[in-house]
């Protein structure tokens, strides 16, 4: 009878190989009392606290490693004073992991011959015989109890050849020294029994046992003789290539026999080895050939074609056709069998080689006779072919795919021609010679063309997909290759000085930027000047401005008729309704003689009247809103340019206001944006499509080729292509860049770590609770839909309790007790006020901020501005013009400063009793286009998703004109999905950066078990 203080335990076998134990007693043991009974004496797992627990319908469980459940079932190592009872299955557990640890410790076990050369790796024992029969029986009686002995032990290996150093350096070590271990079966199918390795042979071959034959037999591929004049002297009808056998030394692989295969059997090629071959040779030899040309025959059946049946004759001549066959398919299957195989030195280069379509710009084109004007404009060339270092003309090329043959020898050098390469050339010809190329094809092609060498190396793979698609080059001429360079290297663009009518004076860098603007112009080719925030996009936009208008710069490939167009058509500039007053008053300031035009309001130009009001203007001025609203009007002028100030504003591709946008009509386009990229690759392309239409191609196949691979695996050889591609149309500069020598204030950042209320943290419980209890019968949009709904909700209580129960504005005696965030924010903005510093503090939610301004105010006294979408933009330019000036004034200054000039009667400023300004703003609306240089503290008080947004909002006070260190300050709530945003932000590589993706929508894909571990609250945190 079992003893009171005793636990049974029983186990299973999982189908991934793990092993789950519990407790089949009645003692409720713990997880951790389970771990202390069973594990205390082993050392593996460190005592059991390695060990993960399992939850299911049996309660509490621990989960093994197949080779951890091996390791300690063979030696249990449970404690000795608290006792433990095995189930049946359990024991005979037990008596078969001994055997196999032994097996392993003494390196008694091999692969598995037929499961390999079927592409399964499998390990079986190899026990001494007693012990082999005993492991049988065990294996049947475990099998019997569902526990397959075969897979626990093929996969304890798999996880020692991954988790032991020692090990996988010497499997590694082994792998490269036997291809086989590593190479993929013959076939993609079964490889057929008569093609398939014997045990003994296959773990030869491998060298997993000792080969008692000395030598190896070789097969050498010997090509035609050539003339002197380096013609094809194995063109002819009678040309042939020569199959040699070769019987090389294992030990010294320089000491080779040759013997000639052409009309000879088995028997006679053996009998001609004789007294050529060491004496220990000649046992092997005959018996060894037989076998080996027998499976040949069965792998590669064409090159006994020529043969009659039953005839006992190996081939030893081969024409052209069955010679490239040889070079192409047939060595590798013979390699892959474990023959070797000596190929001419030429052929790996040729094979890697893969012929090109070169289109050769004809020498006028982009030159001033041949000028062209837009991403459009069609360019003209001829044709060549480029095979290997051989360039080929079209008749050329023509007449040598008339012969029909795919290998030739030309120039004294071997070609290869495959028919599907012949048929793509010509297919291409025939398609681009009727389109012509375009200068975004021509452009494309040779960005991309150039990415790899001809020798550089090609897997099977690539090479068969290149082969399907056709590689063409471009070769430029002179004045193409002027135009390229400078639009690859900056620096050779010519520097024109800022016009007179700027009122201001431009860096280097924005000169630069300027001239890099007006460059393209000439072309017709978009631009998007994505320099970082406060660098200066807007004065360098208005340069540009000044210069087109004034007709510094030409449209030197535009049609006449689009010129004259050009110069009476106003530009238009399209920018969010929060920046409008901003553009108006740099513009005025700057510029002061640009006739500007203001397309806002209800009283605004409508149909026909809008021509005639936008005539004998430089600039229309108006918002993305009006724009789709509007798009009528928009559309009925061809506009000299139009700029996009904040263009990530289209970057969603699908939405009316980015495709009325991207349909008007312009001479040039310029995007101004510090994140082309926020979350995905299809903002980029959205951008671009504005800027240059059609440039990268449809959105579809954008998608499938970078979008897609790009943003699930970071593939670097598609990121690099896709720099390429844009880099001739996208200018960016960073502030901390030494070229750009801002000498800029420092920039701190640090995280204001908080903890959850205990109101906060029920609140937050169970909104989690009522997630895990809907999601999993949920589908589709309802699911997604819950999961957003949820994060916002979550973000809400961290802020606030009041947030998310939608209270009215919380009473003086409740507020600081039920929000740690609140409590935190009140402390530092006390503490910078004390100062005479300045702040901005941003959150994406509007209650958040009313909320925010009423607690600011009753505690601190004074003003604090709120700045949101419904603000109308009259009240917003005020708003932003009195904190600057009043938060200017009170910079560094102490309370007393301030509250000294109110009494001396100067003008008194907002919180002079209390010290510098507060300006909250929400996210959306104050986050981009606004210049608060007067703030040196910015707060985030919720963390957005993505960093660049959020740099975006650190850089209204981090720009050209700060004179103050800026401190950011990040909050984080401990134990909440805050934290483990802040995590994934920390290790997160932005899109603008790397061109990588992400977005809020990824958590929505997230399986039951990531969300409640993305969810959950870490209990540590919660405060009082």
């Amino acid at each position: 009878m079992l003893d009171l203080d005793a636990v049974m335990v029983e186990g299973e076998q999982l189908e991934s190989g793990e092993w789950l134990l519990w407790e089949e007693s009645e003692l409720s043991l713990s997880g951790s009392q389970l771990r202390m009974r069973l594990f205390a004496w082993h050392p593996r797992s460190l005592y059991g606290t390695l060990l993960r627990e399992g939850t299911g319908f049996r309660g509490e469980s621990l989960v093994l490693s197949p080779y951890d459940a091996l390791d300690y079932f063979a030696a249990p190592g449970n404690s000795l004073h608290l006792p433990v009872e095995w189930s049946d299955k359990l024991k005979l557990a037990q008596q078969a992991a001994s055997l196999l640890r032994e097996a392993l410790v003494h390196g008694w076990y091999a692969p598995e011959a037929s499961a390999w050369q079927e592409g399964k790796r499998e390990w079986k024992p190899l026990l001494p015989d007693k012990q082999q029969e005993l492991y049988a029986k065990l294996h049947e009686e475990l099998l019997a109890e569902g526990i397959d002995a075969s897979r626990w032990f093929t996969q304890a290996v798999e996880e020692l050849l991954v988790s032991e150093p020692a090990v996988r350096e010497a499997w590694d070590k082994l792998c490269e020294e036997q291809p086989l271990l590593t190479a993929a079966p013959f076939a993609e199918e079964k490889v057929p029994s008569a093609l398939a390795l014997d045990e003994e042979e296959w773990l030869t071959a491998v060298s997993w046992k000792k080969d008692e034959i000395p030598f190896r037999i070789c097969l050498q591929l010997v090509e035609p003789n050539m003339d002197s004049e380096g013609d094809d002297a194995g063109n002819s009808e009678d040309s042939f290539w020569t199959l040699r056998m070769l019987l090389q030394d294992k030990h010294d692989p320089n000491m080779m026999v040759e013997g000639e295969l052409d009309g000879n059997t088995v028997r006679a090629l053996a009998e001609g080895f004789a007294g050529r071959i060491p004496f220990a040779w000649e046992k092997h030899v005959e018996r060894k050939l037989g076998a080996l040309f027998e499976r040949a025959e069965s792998l590669v059946p064409e090159l006994f074609e020529q043969r009659s049946p039953g005839e006992d004759r190996l081939p030893g001549r081969l024409t052209d056709e069955a010679a490239w066959r040889f070079l192409n398919e047939d060595s590798l299957k013979l390699l892959q069998a474990g023959f070797s195989v000596f190929l001419p030195v030429w052929w790996e280069e040729l094979r890697r080689s893969q012929p090109r379509l070169k289109a050769q710009l004809k020498s006028s084109v982009g030159s001033r006779s041949e000028s062209f004007f837009g991403a459009d404009q069609l360019m003209k060339f001829d044709w060549k072919v480029a095979v290997g270092e051989l360039d080929f003309s079209e008749e050329e090329f023509a007449r040598l795919t008339a012969e029909k043959k795919r290998l030739l020898y030309i120039r004294g050098r071997w070609i290869q021609l495959d028919p599907a390469f012949v048929a793509a050339v010509r297919q291409a010809m025939k398609r681009v010679g009727k389109q012509g190329l375009s200068f975004r094809e021509v452009l494309e092609l040779h960005l991309l063309g150039a990415g790899r060498g001809d020798n550089d190396t090609v897997d099977a793979e690539q090479q068969e997909a290149e082969t399907r698609e056709l590689r063409i080059e471009v070769e430029l001429n002179s004045h193409m290759a002027k135009l390229i360079g400078r639009l690859q290297h900056m620096s050779r663009i010519p520097i024109v000085e800022p016009p007179v009518t700027l009122q201001a004076g431009l860096r280097n860098y924005q000169k630069a930027g300027v001239s890099w603007l007006l460059f393209l112009r000439q072309f017709g080719l978009g631009a998007c000047l994505a320099d970082d925030m406060g660098l200066g996009k807007t004065i360098q936009f208005i340069a540009y401005l000044l210069h087109a208008r004034n007709g510094t710069v030409s449209l030197a490939g535009a049609k006449s008729h689009d010129r004259a167009a050009a110069k009476q058509a106003p530009a238009l500039l399209i920018c969010p309704t929060s920046v409008l007053g901003n553009w108006q008053k740099e513009l005025e300031r700057f510029a002061p003689t640009l006739r500007v035009y203001l397309h806002y309001g209800p009283q605004r130009a409508k149909g026909e009247a809008f021509i005639e009001a936008v005539s004998g203007f430089d600039l229309v001025l108006t918002s993305y809103n009006l724009a789709q609203l509007d798009e009528a009007e928009c559309s009925s002028v061809v506009w000299d340019v139009i700029g996009l100030d904040e263009a990530q504003n289209i970057k969603n591709v699908h939405t009316k206001q980015s495709a009325a946008i991207r349909r008007f009509d312009a001479l040039h386009r310029i995007a101004l944006t510090g994140t082309p990229i926020e979350n995905r690759l299809t903002e980029l392309w959205s951008i671009f499509d504005f800027m240059n239409p059609g440039y990268l191609g449809s959105l579809s196949a954008f998608t499938h080729k970078y979008v897609n691979p790009i943003e699930k695996g970071g593939d670097p050889e598609l990121v690099e292509q896709v720099q390429k591609l844009i880099r001739p149309f996208l200018l960016r500069r960073v502030k901390k860049d030494p070229a750009i020598q801002l000498d800029l204030p420092d920039k701190t950042e640090t995280k204001a770590y908080v903890s959850l209320t205990l109101e906060q943290a029920s609140l937050y419980e169970n909104v989690v609770q009522d997630l895990m209890n809907r999601i999993d019968s949920l589908t589709g949009m309802e699911k997604k839909g819950l999961i957003l709904a949820t994060l916002t909700k979550l973000k809400q209580i961290c802020n606030h309790p009041a947030l998310f129960l939608k209270e009215p504005e919380p009473g003086p005696a409740t507020w600081e007790d039920r929000s740690g965030k609140v409590e935190r924010l009140l402390e530092l903005v006390h503490e910078l006020r004390d100062e005479g510093d300045s702040c901005l503090i941003f959150t994406q939610f509007v209650g958040m901020g009313h909320m925010l301004k009423a607690i600011l105010e009753r505690e601190l006294g004074g003003t604090v501005y709120f700045l949101h979408g419904g603000v109308p933009k009259k009240q917003r330019d005020a708003m932003i013009a009195r904190f600057q000036g009043e938060a200017a004034e009170s910079a560094g200054k102490p309370i007393g400063a301030g509250v000294e000039a109110a009494e001396a009667g100067k003008r008194p400023v907002a919180g002079a009793e209390t010290g510098g300004g507060i300006f909250i703003l929400s996210l959306k609306a104050g986050g981009t286009g606004l210049n608060l240089t007067a703030a040196n503290h910015v707060f985030h008080f919720d963390r957005w998703w993505n960093p660049a947004v959020e740099n975006q909002a650190t850089d209204r006070a981090f720009r050209i004109g700060q004179t103050q260190n800026v401190q950011v300050h990040k909050f984080v709530t401990l134990g909440t999905l805050e934290e483990r945003i802040d995590e994934m932000i920390e290790r997160k590589l932005g899109l603008s950066q790397q061109i990588v993706g992400a977005g809020e929508n990824w958590v929505t894909e997230m399986t039951t078990d990531e969300l409640r571990d993305m969810f959950a609250l870490r209990r540590e945190w919660i405060g009082k």
